[in-house]
């Protein structure tokens, strides 16, 4: 199987713990992702839910062609207002482990987020990344910089 590995930074101007609060609440991962992927959370979860680890997380998702897919990842591990880790127990992917770092800068926060995943089915999972899935995943996380930003501002340094 072949993994594909990318990492992603972007510095907010906002406090370590509003940054820590909004993004490891996974309510509120439908407003950093892009509209036509029609995400949605099916989990029950409130705003105020804290994350742990072993939390299940479960969505619906149309990644493709606008074709409908339930995705459901855990999360294995939670250092607060430092890291979460999210891993896909089944979904669209071969294997999705999603790292997402919390830095405290001047005047802000650093997220570094290392993603590594893998499509299934051997050569035609190469192609079909090459072709389309690794370029829809730069994708969501270069839309993602931008609803950010839009939500946050821009940091200055």
């Amino acid at each position: 199987m072949k993994t594909y590995h990318l990492e992603f930074e972007q510095n907010l101007p906002i406090p370590l713990a509003e940054a820590w609060d909004f993004f490891s609440s996974p309510l509120n991962l439908a407003t950093i992702t892009p509209k036509e992927m029609k995400f949605k959370v099916t989990s029950n979860y409130t705003k105020d839910t804290k994350m742990y680890a072993g939390m299940i997380i479960t969505y619906h998702v149309s990644p493709v062609f606008g074709i409908k897919m339930n995705w459901m990842t855990e999360i294995t591990h939670v250092k607060e207002h430092d890291y979460f880790v999210d891993n896909q127990v089944f979904g669209p992917y071969a294997l999705w482990h999603h790292q997402h770092h919390f830095i405290e800068i001047p005047g802000g926060v650093k997220m570094h987020d290392i993603l590594d995943y893998a499509i299934p089915y051997s050569v035609l999972g190469r192609i079909a990344n090459k072709v389309l899935v690794g370029k829809e995943v730069k994708k969501i996380f270069s839309y993602r910089t931008k609803a950010i930003d839009e939500l946050f501002g821009k940091y200055k340094g």
